[in-house]
């Protein structure tokens, strides 16, 4: 089944890749400002960005979305509805939030800081990589993808992608809002994340088949480790690339998911890795893992729809076993209630076929509800 899919992946990346630098689209250069007068504009604007709902306490287990569709993050009642928005940068992709109740959003632009209590944008951290194009929309959009916070809140990291080659790993000191480093990574980082010590941040290369492990201390080169249950075969074209990683608790490794098939464990340690076997049988994306080890994974829908199944959400045990609740329509990304019994599913989905909601699933019953969420909303955290 997978080889067959190399040829139709092929065949619309490239379709798609023909257009990757393209000034088209709601986040677009249509007005004709260069990629140097477009960022430092972005950049030049210390402005707090909110809307004029913005008052009162939210409730408790707020959620926050980045609204890749728009240029928002969307504050959403888990029991209701979409609360407020504030305005963040073209196109947001990850967001995290620290203890301080701060939200770190990488949007095209640079990195949005929003105080989530005041509902106000603070500041937009422009980023240090060059050649990110025109600020634009769409999947193959120049700039922050996956993010992630230092165990200690000291820094954040943000995975940028750089539509002519190889992307960059950025550091962000927290306190004053400023890149402090850079270092190569893969191709279209989709996700970032940070060993349990702090030590190394890993950064996924979707278009390079591999996992960048970059020391924080300074101290050795970034290491890069192939991810590649199915082979290279396809390069760009290949639709069999990784997304996104966990870090397993117990042990520090890095899980990644592969078409519902096939589920990659890494050791950052050695570089080497082991396999084994999923039962969700779908094109696999977001991915997020409880204290006690427990594995979520989006599906986003078959690549082949003759022999694959449909969208889903993997709940995959410590041991192994795994539950598949179906979900209707493709979505992206997921995260899970503080008290672990449900779990937040977006639907704004990277490709064609988003919805602008979020599937909420009950993780002990499997029951879903779906819930709206601002406008193709990708990266999720609760509040």
């Amino acid at each position: 089944m997978r080889r067959a899919a190399l040829a139709v992946g092929a065949a619309v990346t490239a379709a798609v890749s023909l257009c990757a630098g393209c000034t088209g689209g709601t986040g677009g250069a249509a007005g004709g400002i260069g990629e140097t007068g477009a960022r430092a504009a972005a950049s030049a604007s210390p402005t707090p960005a909110t809307s004029p709902a913005s008052s009162g306490p939210l409730p408790d287990g707020t959620l926050l979305v980045a609204d890749f569709g728009s240029d928002t993050v969307t504050f959403v009642d888990p029991g209701k509805s979409p609360l407020d928005s504030v305005r963040v940068g073209t196109a947001p992709y990850g967001l995290v939030v620290d203890g301080r109740g701060r939200a770190w959003v990488a949007t095209a632009e640079g990195v949005a800081v929003v105080d989530t209590r005041t509902r106000t944008r603070l500041g937009l951290v422009p980023y240090r990589t060059r050649n990110l194009g025109p600020v634009t929309d769409g999947e193959y959009r120049g700039g922050g993808m996956g993010i992630a916070l230092a165990p200690d809140e000291r820094h954040v990291y943000v995975g940028v992608n750089v539509p002519s080659g190889d992307g960059t790993l950025e550091t962000i000191d927290t306190a004053t809002r400023e890149v402090t480093d850079t270092a190569p990574v893969g191709r279209r980082p989709f996700d970032v994340d940070v060993s349990p010590d702090g030590r190394e941040v890993y950064a996924t290369g979707h278009d390079s088949f591999d996992v960048t492990a970059v020391p924080t201390d300074g101290d050795g080169a970034p290491r890069r480790m192939e991810v590649a249950p199915y082979g290279t075969e396809g390069g760009l074209g290949s639709w069999l690339k990784p997304h996104y990683a966990v870090v397993r608790p117990s042990d520090g490794r890095l899980l990644l998911p592969f078409e519902g098939e096939r589920l990659v464990v890494l050791d950052p340690a050695t570089g080497r890795s082991t396999i084994e076997d999923m039962s969700a049988n779908t094109h696999q994306h977001g991915a997020a893992i409880t204290p006690d080890g427990t594995l979520l994974v989006v599906g986003t829908g078959p690549i082949d729809p003759s022999s694959d199944d449909g969208p889903s959400l993997t709940v995959r045990a410590p041991d192994g076993a795994e539950t598949v609740v179906p979900l209707d329509g493709p979505h992206e990304d997921v995260t899970v209630s503080a008290d672990g019994r449900t779990a937040y599913v977006t639907g704004g989905f990277t490709r064609d076929g988003h919805w602008d909601g979020i599937t909420v699933v009950d993780l002990e019953t499997h029951e879903t509800r779906r819930l709206a969420a601002g406008e193709r909303p990708l990266g999720i955290a609760v509040l």
